[in-house]
């Protein structure tokens, strides 16, 4: 009982012994390429907190951030290839864009990161007068500090 006190104590005021980073890749679906596609890596860091509110049943107080308090400037933009050109699919750009993110994967290996995640999604295309589309990976590493 007293190893336990003691070790959620320790917990509380330990540091935390590693970080979190999150490298979005967004691939552009949009016909005849249009679209706009990047490897998004931010440089800036954020404390979630500062933002957050907590709502209760006695106190519902909307959350009063500002968006322009949240939004960064300072980030690693990397260009990728649009899935479509005026041709239709084209696999050589799905290649090319492969091989740009295997590159940015292998750094983070490099530098010390581990890929513990990865999720991805897709808005596509939902009839004839949707021109609007973006595959979106993220890519969720782990290193410790």
């Amino acid at each position: 009982m007293i190893f336990g006190a003691f070790a959620q104590n320790e917990l509380e005021t330990t540091p935390p012994k590693f970080e979190i980073k999150v490298i979005t890749s967004i691939e552009s679906i949009v016909p005849m390429g249009l679209g706009r596609s990047r490897l998004i890596s931010s440089n800036a860091e954020r404390n979630y907190q500062e933002f957050s509110s907590e709502q209760t049943e006695d106190d519902n107080t909307r959350n009063k951030s500002k968006r322009k308090d949240i939004r960064i400037k300072d980030f690693e933009e990397t260009k990728l290839l649009n899935f479509y050109n005026l041709g239709g699919i084209r696999f050589q750009n799905i290649a090319s864009n492969d091989v740009v993110i295997s590159s940015k994967l292998t750094a983070m290996l490099t530098e010390g990161w581990d890929l513990i995640f990865v999720t991805s999604a897709v808005e596509s295309d939902a009839g004839e007068k949707d021109e609007q589309g973006i595959f979106i990976t993220r890519y969720i590493f782990k290193r410790r500090l």
